[in-house]
């Protein structure tokens, strides 16, 4: 017998660009939906200017994720998509680099995520501040 369950995360990212960590909603999500089940959980971010990214935070990746994403697409005139914020156009690129969805193992219920590794959202677009992330289990 197979499970799906599915809910939507409703975020308020703020007026700044963010890494916002998800984890523990993930596994609060699972252990409602999911209690020792084995499948997959699958996320998903539907707007065109974020993204979600698996890594270390708190000892400053998610500041250097920023940075290296500052170099990459410099919030600057260059780009040809030129409404809101100058430089927002260069958020309509970053779900090029940074994805909007992502799958994860799930075992007996939990997350099989390496020791340091979170599930983030990453928000640059500082001109929408709230922000949808689908999470769906299937098992």
């Amino acid at each position: 017998m197979s499970t799906f369950s599915t809910r939507v995360l409703t975020l308020t990212t703020g007026s700044s660009e963010t890494v916002t960590d998800l984890t523990r909603a993930c596994a609060d999500f699972l252990t409602e939906t999911a209690p020792a089940q084995d499948g997959l959980l699958n996320l998903f971010v539907p707007h065109a200017t974020a993204g979600l990214a698996i890594l270390e935070t708190g000892a400053g990746s998610d500041t250097d994720l920023l940075t290296a994403l500052h170099h990459l697409l410099p919030a600057d005139d260059r780009w040809q998509h030129r409404h809101g914020s100058p430089g927002h156009g260069r958020d309509h690129v970053l779900p090029a680099l940074v994805p909007p969805h992502a799958t994860l193992p799930v075992l007996g219920g939990r997350l099989e995520l390496g020791t340091w590794q979170s599930i983030c959202l990453v928000d640059t677009n500082k001109d929408n501040p709230e922000r949808q992330v689908r999470l769906t289990f299937l098992g």
